[in-house]
């Protein structure tokens, strides 16, 4: 550990010596809220609830706590042992414990919560958002912003009537040499840019055919649903495979292809498409797992440009030499990705003449943290968004935007049809079938409102 990274500790402890700890319902008795904020300097420290800590919200959680502007202050999972791994990680480098608490809507009654970070399964991400932002709290929402197109633009309505933050991880817009490559895309670096193809490939296994057993005593199954219809619990869903599900989960292309896809749109300057269309299926096992696990989706923006994305679940063979990628082809030349803070620029005689290259560690098949030291860029984004009205470099309107690309390409494909759709809203036309997949059903009692 580092000297500077010792010497927070040991201010975070002096500071905290005599302080109250936050409690779930708000603050301890005997502290008011100025008092608090008197004693941690909150007025420059926001604190954070983090909700989902299995995986991916393990890593936000411990990076949040590193940064200087920013306490976790409470742990929310329905898992009481991913939980109490997080609470302790996250004690380690904050040096102050958070509290734990298995309910979001307890969690977001405490006054003295700035922010939540979501983390949850998929089918939580904009309900939880949007509690969070009718509870005056910004967001920090991961990737896809949504589980269904609908929950996608009732996420704007709730951030333009609540005024709240919400920024989408997609952590690459942060990324500098990324954003410097679409820079010098957007200024003409190799010509108009008309087709994007993006990628993504591993090797997971098969899930098998779940059995239908007791719910285990570390997990809240009914919180776990939450706005989802209720369905039995089974033995090959929690905690990963969730993702292969359509009830819960959206599928590769979401899981993955959100991040590729998002770049594309912005490297292209595109907002809506007109036409969506998808091939692939469930082809290497047989197995509980319905989303495809091959998948093609082509994604056309009227007569100026089109995005390709390939899923590949479970072939791990790169393309380009990298299992995740993004390529955009122009007039002019080449400009290749590679999912890491890197770009080349190739001629149109396939000669290299621009390489900037990766100064930070990346593991691109990291399903939790794939670089620590550049989230952390669009971590502080979010903050610096809150703290001093700074620009996000990844709100949710574009957010949405880039998750609807992909989820109409599970519509075409869940369909078997061509979409067309209306390039000024994104929505489809004539098409009943996939516009009733537009949206879903919640529990009753459930449904998200703004």
């Amino acid at each position: 550990m580092s000297a500077s990274r010792n010497s927070r500790r040991r201010f975070l402890k002096t500071a905290t010596q005599g302080a109250a700890l936050l409690t779930v319902g708000g603050i301890l008795p005997g502290f008011s809220a100025s008092s608090y904020a008197n004693i941690l300097g909150s007025n420059e420290r926001l604190n954070l609830a983090v909700m989902g800590v299995n995986s991916r919200g393990n890593a936000l959680a411990t990076n949040f706590a590193v940064q200087p502007n920013s306490r976790v202050a409470i742990i929310c999972d329905v898992d009481s042992r991913a939980a109490a791994k997080t609470q302790a990680e996250v004690a380690k480098v904050q040096g102050q414990s958070p509290v734990t608490e298995k309910d979001i809507r307890k969690v977001l009654e405490n006054k003295s919560i700035d922010a939540l970070v979501v983390a949850a399964p998929d089918h939580w991400h904009a309900p939880a958002a949007i509690l969070a932002a009718k509870a005056g709290k910004h967001v920090y929402l991961e990737k896809p912003a949504s589980h269904n197109p609908q929950e996608g633009e009732w996420l704007i309505a709730a951030q333009k009537k609540y005024k709240t933050v919400i920024q989408m991880g997609n952590q690459r817009r942060s990324w500098p040499n990324v954003a410097a490559g679409i820079k010098a895309l957007h200024e003409g670096v190799i010509g108009r840019p008309y087709m994007a193809k993006t990628w993504y490939s591993n090797n997971r296994p098969g899930i098998g055919t779940g059995k239908k057993t007791a719910i285990p005593d570390w997990l809240d199954f009914e919180l776990w649903q939450g706005p989802a219809p209720r369905k039995a619990y089974q033995d090959n869903l929690i905690h990963y495979n969730w993702h292969w599900f359509w009830h819960w989960g959206t599928g590769e292309a979401l899981n993955n292809g959100t991040h590729m896809v998002d770049i594309a749109r912005w490297g292209l300057q595109e907002t809506y498409p007109t036409r969506v269309l998808s091939s692939g299926g469930r082809y290497r096992y047989q197995d509980d797992w319905e989303t495809p696990d091959t998948q093609n989706i082509s994604i056309e923006f009227g007569n100026r440009s089109t995005i390709t994305w390939e899923g590949r679940s479970c072939n791990p063979r790169y393309v380009e030499g990298a299992s995740v990628g993004v390529i955009f082809y122009a007039e002019n030349g080449t400009m290749e990705f590679d999912g890491t803070n890197a770009y080349s620029i190739y001629d149109l005689k396939n000669k290299l003449v621009k390489e900037v290259r990766n100064d930070a560690t990346i593991n691109t098949s990291s399903l939790s943290s794939p670089s620590q030291q550049l989230d952390a860029i669009h971590l502080n984004n979010f903050l610096d968004a809150i703290r001093k009205g700074s620009p996000l470099n990844a709100e949710i309107i574009g957010g949405h935007q880039s998750t609807l690309l992909v989820q109409l390409g599970n519509i075409a494909q869940r369909t078997g049809t061509i979409l067309e759709i209306d390039s000024a809203t994104g929505r489809i036309k004539n098409n009943p079938k996939a516009e009733a997949l537009w949206k879903r059903s919640y529990e009753p009692g459930w449904e998200p409102t703004i």
